[in-house]
């Protein structure tokens, strides 16, 4: 397998003229990313499509708003000094196929069984926050996939091509940007629906997790599903008001990837004057693109959306702030996460000069561990899987450094899903090798299943309220 190529953005300004409609093509610099080198880009196979689909794009409404951006800003200020918790989950690729009524609330009503979970063993609140509504590129490590000695371009997620391995799959049709923008737009509506319409009522989210509970598997949390249980009693006992706990927050994210269609969606806010990129509420920089004098840091950079970026066990202390200074020059609280992906067996070598370099510098920054993507390994059958112990080893591995440091942990970023699948291996009711075979769904990376999912929740439960 070749490496992909760094290569210079593509002159694409004639396309992007449309962008003066939203406002967004005379904001000094916005589009200083074109000149720099870029990685992890598609080679759209007719011009005339791409021209076409940034053109609508750009006029199209927003995904999300300018409002609901700020308010996620605080929440997540909140995170990075101890006083809320971020958990943020979701498909590692989703699909158009996959975006269905049940799938959506599958995941959606996971996310929010977990957060409950997590509330009661924190104390705190719980930002809560899906890899959804977006999560539509991937990055390969290689260009191409090569199978029986046919050669196609590699799947790069729904936005860019198609999984199916025949050629007019795999081309790179930009007509796909304008699908995912009405895919993302359906799910967002779904979601806000969910949230606000009862679906998200505490009492009846606790009533799934005690279903869990009553699993001989899932025994041993059925302690702390009591303890919950007791606390919301004594909250009706008390009068507490539990229409106002049937609607909650749920904010969208991914993966910043393909920058045609970030730029595209970018609109200048009406009240501050600055600009947004309108596709998510919050954003992220992948390890293979984070690039300081790159085009996604540097786009990124002049976009008022928070962002993260995912810090890999090869990133120095120097890199982190190099990459503050230039994504949150003003040390704004809210502004930067560093996700961290370290790998079980390196987390408690490799974060603590990073966390110690950081905190020394004053910034304020929200930590957060992804422990998925530093423990893929591949199963005697050829699955792409992850081991569970070694996920869960990985997010004690970041409780206990910043626990021995005196900094937060402000977070959990997990691919999961809500669907009763065989990805990963193990959890208290184990999935093993054999149940690849019929259960094993992902186009891209395993996830944790519902009842993982939960188990891990219970898990960082208990640490959460050691400290």
């Amino acid at each position: 397998m070749t490496e992909l190529s760094t290569t210079a953005a593509p002159d694409s300004s004639a396309a992007f003229a449309a962008a003066s409609q939203s406002g967004a093509a005379d904001y000094p610099g916005l589009d200083e990313w074109r000149s720099l080198p870029i990685n992890q880009q598609p080679t759209w196979s007719d011009p005339a499509v791409f021209d076409a689909s940034v053109k609508e794009l750009s006029i199209l409404p927003p995904l999300v708003f300018a409002g609901e951006v700020d308010v996620l800003r605080e929440r997540l200020a909140a995170a990075a000094q101890g006083r809320a918790f971020l958990l943020q989950g979701g498909d590692c690729a989703e699909t158009f196929e996959a975006a269905t009524a049940d799938r959506i609330s599958s995941r959606v009503k996971t996310i929010l069984q977990m957060a409950v979970v997590l509330t009661y063993g924190a104390s705190l609140p719980v930002i809560k926050m899906g890899r959804m509504a977006g999560q539509f590129a991937k990055p390969r490590s290689s260009n191409d996939e090569t199978r029986d000695g046919v050669t196609l371009p590699a799947y790069r997620g729904d936005i860019v091509n198609g999984y199916e391995f025949t050629p007019e799959s795999r081309a790179h049709d930009a007509g796909r940007m304008l699908r995912a923008y009405h895919t993302s737009a359906s799910t967002l509506n779904l979601i806000r629906a969910f949230t606000t319409g009862g679906f998200a009522d505490l009492r009846l989210v606790h009533q799934w997790n005690k279903g869990f509970t009553a699993n001989p598997a899932h025994a041993r949390y059925e302690s702390l599903a009591k303890d919950i249980d007791r606390a919301i009693t004594f909250m009706q006992s008390c009068g507490a008001d539990f229409e106002a706990l049937k609607r909650v927050e749920f904010f969208a994210s991914h993966e910043a990837l393909l920058l045609d269609y970030e730029r595209a969606l970018t609109r200048i806010d009406s009240r501050t004057g600055f600009p947004y990129d309108t596709s998510s509420h919050f954003l992220w920089i992948g390890e293979r693109t984070r690039e300081l004098d790159h085009a996604h840091v540097d786009f990124l950079s002049r976009v008022r959306n928070p962002i993260g970026v995912k810090l890999g066990p090869t990133t120095s202390g120097d890199d982190a702030l190099r990459l503050i200074d230039k994504l949150d020059p003003n040390r704004e609280p809210g502004r930067l996460t560093f996700i961290t992906r370290m790998g079980a067996g390196k987390i408690r070598e490799n974060l603590p000069p990073i966390v110690e370099k950081v905190t020394a510098s004053g910034a304020q920054v929200l930590w957060v561990t992804d422990p998925m993507h530093g423990n893929t390994v591949t199963s005697k059958n050829g699955y792409k899987t992850r081991r569970f112990d070694d996920v869960m080893d990985e997010v004690r591995g970041f409780f206990e450094v910043h626990e021995a440091l005196g900094t937060f942990p402000g977070g959990l970023h997990v691919e999961m899903t809500g669907d009763d699948v065989a990805e990963c291996l193990g959890g208290a009711d184990p999935i093993d090798e054999a149940a690849f075979e019929d259960r094993y769904e992902s186009v891209c990376d395993p996830r944790l299943n519902h009842m993982q999912s939960l188990e891990l929740a219970f898990l960082v439960a208990g640490s959460l309220s050691k400290r």
